[in-house]
């Protein structure tokens, strides 16, 4: 027998005694959606895992694709308690029924948007929460959980990847092709003024596309460890100065840019290439996505020396932050291939440094990274 009927209609006790069937999970917004021809629609005929969880937090309903998902039937999962089955937990590893409290939490929410919580065997899944209410502001009556592999998302991700990668690339070699064709073609009939945009535009393009594959190798470095640190003594506040200066030399103006060193800062061992890529990489953040002033404050800190990089833009959204250094994460705001932070992350714990991403103390966005000080065994 198949999980469908068995799932949808568990038997619930109503406290006086008599066994009765709740309503099906499209019951509860009163609506009663039909298939193709009017043939009823079952949890099982979902796409999605679907947990539904009564008044007192035990399952009710319990479809085919969320015995696929959590790996367990349906029998062991009817009349538990939701936290029991459901041992979801955020990206951080705290409880994430604690943090979000459905049931004794504020009574004004009426949904969770969907995010990414690990289960315990450190599988990845989207999951998504409606609170039923009994009126608006009521007591909960139902908590529908709705819940996918994210490895499928993940595989989506990685398409988009390939379509992103490939758009970047197109457009500068259409520009390359076009510009080139034109010169070779018309030579004799272009100004002088006409040939220089032309090769200008076509270097730039040219070191568009340069930068792109040079993401693409260090993304293929980091995930495989090839990623090699060449290190020598560095001065990180100097390294930082040589950055502002490059986007002031771009356009930017210097009065958006604040350098400070703080302290004594101990002797650094880094790879220097890797440093400025790092500091490139931050700065640009902070210019690209954020507004005002763009600080950067170099300081010591216990065992080596850190470099915090603030904006004063929007900031980052909580529930985003444990996301921005995944490989191809991508602002909703921004394009982009979603490589940047994740290379970051990767140089700088190939340093043997940390880096952590908060809320700067001007409102906006903060990526701090520490690095340890110390020369190194070989250099």
């Amino acid at each position: 027998m198949g999980s469908g009927r068995q799932v949808d209609h568990p038997a619930e006790d109503s406290g006086s005694g008599t066994a009765h069937v709740p309503a099906a999970l499209w019951e509860v917004d009163g609506g009663s959606p039909a298939g193709p021809g009017g043939t009823p629609l079952h949890a099982d005929d979902l796409p999605d895992g679907v947990v539904v969880a009564d008044s007192r937090g035990r399952v009710v309903l319990f479809n085919t694709q969320a015995a696929h998902v959590l790996g367990i039937p349906a029998e062991s999962a009817l009349g538990r308690d939701y936290r029991a089955v459901l041992p979801l937990l955020g990206i951080d590893g705290n409880d994430w029924w604690q943090a979000s409290d459905p049931y004794g939490g504020a009574r004004d929410r009426v949904r969770q948007a969907e995010r990414a919580l690990l289960l315990p065997d450190d599988r990845e899944v989207l999951v998504a929460a409606r609170y039923v209410r009994a009126r608006p502001g009521g007591e909960l009556v139902r908590l529908v959980v709705t819940l996918r592999d994210a490895s499928a998302h993940a595989e989506r991700s990685r398409a988009d990847l390939v379509s992103e990668v490939a758009h970047e690339l197109r457009s500068p070699l259409t520009s390359v092709k076009g510009f080139t064709s034109t010169l070779l073609a018309k030579w004799e009939r272009l100004t002088d003024k006409q040939k220089l945009f032309m090769l200008e535009t076509v270097n730039a393009d040219a070191d568009r596309v340069t930068r792109l594959i040079h993401d693409l190798l260090d993304v293929s470095r980091i995930e495989s460890g090839r990623l090699e640190v060449r290190r020598q003594v560095v001065d990180l506040p100097e390294a930082v100065r040589r950055v502002v200066a490059g986007r002031v030399a771009s356009g930017e103006p210097e009065e958006r840019f604040r350098v400070e060193t703080r302290g004594e800062l101990p002797r650094m061992w880094l790879d220097a290439d890797k440093i400025e890529q790092i500091l490139s990489n931050l700065v640009e953040n902070g210019v690209r996505h954020g507004a005002g002033t763009v600080s950067v404050v170099i300081e010591p800190c216990e065992g080596g020396t850190a470099v915090s990089v603030r904006d004063e833009g929007q900031g980052i959204a909580p529930e985003t932050i444990p996301r921005v250094f995944r490989q191809f994460w991508r602002s909703k705001r921004r394009g982009g291939t979603g490589l940047g932070l994740f290379i970051v992350k990767g140089l700088v714990e190939a340093h043997g440094g940390t880096i952590t991403v908060g809320r700067a103390p001007s409102g906006g966005a903060e990526f701090r990274f520490t690095m340890p000080a110390g020369a190194p065994e070989f250099v």
